[in-house]
């Protein structure tokens, strides 16, 4: 699919999903590269976000295979997942934020919990990458007394903190007022800059069209990928594509 020779960091082979008579992924085959940014586009109920979930085992295929770090995660027991999903770091549409712990111990617990390292590293990890992510002076507060958009920086800097290697975005702007889409995109652009492996999937064009690398465009549960984002902005070549271009922009 790729002509690049970069090694692949991820790759998808015959992934398969079925709930009962419905098929939700048909067969899809794709590879991710060290420092993509891929955006993940297509209409709503087509697939994006439950592809999203299997690349780190939250939902299971009916069928194929992920590998990541040479080894097929669909075959990992759950101690194994749990060690591999700190190498995939996931923000979702909802910021997932405990509720009765302060910005600075959300970002901690993992890093106490999960990796073990002591509470004055973790403290010193989690301050760097809330300072990263513009929420540096709200570490003694709660989630509640946040905007939404302050919420999801958290969440962001909560999985930068375990430094995985990929970034899994799940619509991570839709839930926001528009106004606070902005501040969480361009800490997203910041990280792509950096050379944060990414996959997003997004309804937000003109991020997919400027920071993308690579377009995955999903309808009816089947997949292209365009190595190039001009490529699908200016010439898609499906009607289902020039379709929901039509429709979005």
């Amino acid at each position: 699919m790729n002509g690049s020779r970069n090694m692949a960091i991820l790759e998808i082979k015959n992934l398969h999903k079925e709930y009962g008579e419905n098929t939700v992924l048909k067969s899809i085959n794709a590879q991710v590269e060290e420092g993509d940014v891929i955006a993940i586009l297509g209409p709503s109920g087509t697939g994006k976000s439950t592809l999203l979930r299997e690349l780190n085992m939250l939902e299971h295929p009916t069928s194929g295979a992920v590998i990541f770090d040479d080894q097929d995660i669909t075959k990992a027991s759950e101690a194994g997942l749990d060690k591999i999903r700190q190498d995939l770091g996931m923000v979702f549409q909802s910021f997932n934020l405990f509720p009765n712990m302060t910005v600075l111990e959300n970002v901690k617990i993992a890093l106490t919990k999960v990796k073990g390292i002591s509470d004055s590293e973790a403290t010193a990890t989690a301050r760097k990458f809330l300072e990263k992510v513009g929420v540096a002076d709200k570490v003694d507060v709660y989630p509640a007394s946040l905007s939404g958009g302050q919420q999801q920086r958290v969440a962001i800097a909560r999985a930068l903190a375990m430094n995985p290697k990929i970034m899994l975005f799940d619509e991570p702007t839709s839930a926001l007022d528009p106004e606070m889409v902005g501040e969480v995109l361009k800490t997203m652009r910041e990280l792509a800059q950096e050379g944060m492996t990414m996959l997003v999937v997004t309804h937000e064009m003109g991020f997919a069209r400027e920071v993308a690398s690579k377009i995955w465009f999903m309808s009816d549960g089947e997949m292209t990928a365009y190595d190039d984002p001009t490529g699908f902005f200016e010439n898609p070549n499906s009607e289902r594509a020039q379709n929901f271009l039509a429709k979005m922009l």
